[in-house]
C-alpha cells in the first residue's frame, strides 16, 4: 500500500474506532459487496449503519486492519482470527478481529473489548437486591457448581467474570478455561481453549485440577466430557463456574441429564442456576408513558398488573433511536433442598418450577418490574423472553 492511498485508509480507520467508542458499540462490521462497502455497528444489541465509504477503498482497507492484528494479509481463502490494542480516553481498549473469506472479498468483525465499560463488578452490573444477595450466598460456598444460562449476547460472560472478581480475594488459586479470554482478570489463571495444540474444554480443565485450584470457571460445558468432569470437579471440593445455552434456568437440569450426568450427581453437586437476558434501556429523555393494549396483555402474562408502560420515542441523546445502554433480566435459583431431592427423583422442568417460583421470581417477573419502572419497552421484553 503506497503512502498516498494509506493516508486516508487510516483516517477512516480511526473515525471508525472514534465513532464506535463514542457509541459504546460491542462490535464493528465491514462488509463489502459487489458495488458497495458498508461499515455497521452493533450497538445495545442492535446493527447500526454508520457508513458507507467507497468501494474502491475494501481491500485496502481491510488489509490495513490485517496488518494492524497480526494476520496474513496475503492469505485471503481461509479465515483468520487476531487482535488489535488500541488507546482510548487514555486507557486501553482490545479489538478482536475475524476475518472471513467471502464472494466479493473478505468480511472483518470486530469485537471491542474495552474492561472500563464492562464493569465487570457484581454491584455494577445490575442484579436487583435479592437475586444479588442470593447469588452471592451461592458464591460463598466452598465447592459446587453454579451454571450461568442464556443465549449468545446475554451477558452470561460478563456476570462470570464479575462473579470470579467478586471470589478473587488472594487466599484463592482461581483457574479459568476460555473461549477464546476476553479480558485479562489480575491474580487469576487464564487458559485460552486451543484446538490446533489440543486444549479442548475437557482437556484444559483436566490440566487445571493438576494446578491446584479453589475455583475454576470453564467458559461452557459442551459435552458429556466436559460436563462430567465439571460434576467430578465440584464432588472433590472445588466451586466451578460455568455457562450452558439453554432458554431457562431450569432447562440447564434437562439439558445436563441429556448429556448424560446421572441425576442423583447432579442433585448433589449443582448449587444454583442464573438465566439472564439483556433488553435494551429507554432513553430517559424522550420515552412517553401510555397504556397496555387487550393485545399486549394476552401476550405477556402479567401485563395486566401494570397501569401503564413506557415506549421509545427518539431524540438527539439517544441518535434517535428510542434507547440508550442496555440492563439485564436476571433469574436465579438456588437448589435448597428440596429441588435437590426432586432432581434425584427426575422430575419435570414444569415441577422443579412450580417449587422454585414459590422461593424466587422468574424472568418473567424480572421483566414486569423493568416494564413498570420505564426501564425499557414491551418489544425488548418480548424480544428477549421469546428467545
Amino acid at each position: 500500500m503506497d503512502a498516498e492511498n494509506e493516508a486516508p485508509v487510516i483516517r477512516l480507520i480511526n473515525g471508525i474506532f472514534s465513532e464506535a467508542l463514542r457509541l459504546s458499540a460491542s462490535d464493528i462490521h465491514i462488509e463489502p459487496f459487489e458495488r458497495e462497502l458498508i461499515v455497521r455497528l452493533r450497538v445495545d444489541g442492535a446493527m447500526r449503519e454508520i457508513l458507507d465509504p467507497p468501494r474502491v477503498l475494501a481491500p485496502m482497507l481491510i488489509s490495513r486492519i490485517k496488518v494492524m492484528a497480526g494476520l496474513d494479509i496475503a492469505e485471503k481463502r481461509q479465515p483468520q482470527d487476531g487482535r488489535i490494542t488500541v488507546r482510548a480516553a487514555g486507557r486501553p481498549v482490545d479489538i478482536r478481529v475475524s476475518t472471513l473469506p467471502g464472494i466479493h472479498g473478505e468480511r472483518v468483525v470486530m469485537r471491542l473489548l474495552d474492561k472500563q465499560a464492562a464493569q465487570l463488578t457484581l454491584d455494577a452490573i445490575g442484579m436487583p437486591p435479592d437475586t444479588l444477595a442470593a447469588y452471592r450466598r451461592a458464591l460463598a460456598r466452598p465447592n459446587g457448581i453454579l451454571l450461568n444460562t442464556g443465549p449468545t449476547g446475554s451477558g452470561k460472560t460478563t456476570t462470570l467474570y464479575a462473579s470470579l472478581t467478586a471470589l478473587n480475594d488472594r487466599r484463592r488459586n482461581i483457574l479459568t478455561v476460555e473461549d477464546p479470554v476476553e479480558y485479562a482478570l489480575p491474580g487469576i489463571g487464564q487458559t485460552p481453549v486451543n484446538p490446533h495444540a489440543g486444549v479442548t474444554f475437557a482437556r484444559g480443565l483436566r490440566a487445571i485440577l493438576r494446578q491446584d485450584p479453589d475455583v475454576i470457571m470453564i467458559g461452557e460445558i459442551r459435552d458429556l466430557e466436559t460436563a462430567a468432569t465439571a460434576v467430578q470437579s465440584s464432588l472433590t471440593g472445588h466451586l466451578v463456574l460455568s455457562t450452558l445455552h439453554t432458554n431457562s434456568a431450569l432447562g440447564a437440569i434437562a439439558r445436563l441429564r441429556d448429556m448424560g450426568i446421572e441425576p442423583f450427581l447432579l442433585a448433589t453437586s449443582l448449587k444454583g442456576v442464573m438465566a439472564q437476558r439483556l433488553v435494551r434501556r429507554l432513553c430517559p429523555d424522550c420515552h412517553r408513558w401510555r397504556a397496555p393494549s387487550d393485545a399486549e396483555c394476552r401476550q405477556f402474562q402479567g401485563l395486566e398488573s401494570l397501569s401503564r408502560i413506557a415506549e421509545p420515542l427518539g431524540c438527539d441523546a439517544c441518535d434517535h433511536t428510542g434507547y440508550r445502554g442496555r440492563l439485564g433480566l436476571y433469574e436465579f435459583i438456588a437448589i435448597d433442598d428440596t429441588l435437590a431431592a426432586m432432581i434425584h427423583d427426575g422430575a419435570s422442568e414444569a415441577a422443579l418450577a412450580a417449587h422454585a417460583f414459590q422461593q424466587t421470581g422468574s424472568l418473567s417477573d424480572a421483566a414486569l418490574e423493568r416494564l413498570a419502572d420505564g426501564e425499557t419497552s414491551l418489544e425488548e421484553v418480548l424480544r428477549a423472553i421469546h428467545q
